[in-house]
């Protein structure tokens, strides 16, 4: 990281970023470019160990591309502002960003697709109660990315 006096390192921190993002776009290759796709998410830190959750349609291009190759990028970012100064170069970026990469696998497991689609809306709502008919647990797809490397910044 070139800006060393930006990084965040502690791990609880880090957590709290990700936890205030609403959106992860999430990289994948596709054949000689990249395809990236905004998406709403759900996590945990098991252990120090990073898990997001995704849900969307079965079929598609992000699912496609998946299947394809599970090695993904993702990036979020939130406490956007605009530091202001007397001359255009003293204005400045305030932010908050985490990225990294990770695998992705596709949740088959009823009970851990429960799990993660509780997660996402956990996420959204603050609630982790919710219930879900089986036939449209059937329907959508949820994927787990496994975070693999990952590092936060602060600009603030």
């Amino acid at each position: 990281m070139r800006r060393i006096d930006r990084e965040v390192t502690d791990p609880a921190r880090i957590d709290e970023i990700i936890r205030i993002c609403d959106c992860c776009r999430l990289g994948m290759v596709d054949k000689d470019s990249v395809y990236i796709v905004p998406l709403n998410f759900g996590f945990k830190n098991e252990n120090g160990k990073r898990i997001f959750y995704f849900h969307g349609a079965k079929e598609g291009k992000k699912m496609e591309l998946v299947k394809l190759n599970p090695l993904v990028g993702f990036e979020m970012d939130t406490n956007h502002r605009i530091s202001v100064g007397k001359n255009a170069c003293d204005y400045s970026f305030l932010y908050s960003s985490v990225i990294g990469k990770g695998v992705v696998t596709l949740v088959e497991d009823v009970q851990e697709k429960r799990n993660a689609l509780n997660l996402i809306m956990q996420h959204y709502s603050g609630r982790n109660n919710w219930t879900f008919h089986p036939e449209a647990l059937e329907k959508i797809a949820v994927m787990k990315l496994e975070v693999t490397e990952l590092s936060c910044k602060e600009h603030v």
